[in-house]
């Protein structure tokens, strides 16, 4: 599913207009996006955690020369899916 498809379904879900669904998803992913980046974590109890989490400085090679590099500390954004969520993609048997 693409954005597309998923502004259609939200629209259909919550009968509203396809624009209307398309400003509260930009609205949701820019919020989500600004507090991650922030530092902060947002939670969606059954969904999932939003959160930034620190990559270490590692040491990789350049796949063409294969040349040692140095890879710096970073962060990187993560989700980590809720049980509600877990269940719904592999439920049990």
């Amino acid at each position: 599913m693409n954005k597309g498809e998923l502004v259609d379904s939200v629209a259909n879900k919550a009968e509203v207009t396809k624009k209307q669904a398309e400003l509260v998803i930009n609205a949701a992913i820019e919020t989500i996006m600004e507090t991650v980046a922030g530092n902060d974590k947002v939670t969606l109890v059954g969904f999932g955690s939003f959160e930034a989490r620190d990559r270490k400085a590692r040491e990789g090679r350049n796949p063409k020369t294969n040349e040692k590099m140095d890879i710096p500390a970073t962060k990187v954004p993560a989700f980590s899916a809720g049980k509600k969520f877990k269940e719904q993609v592999a439920p049990k048997k």
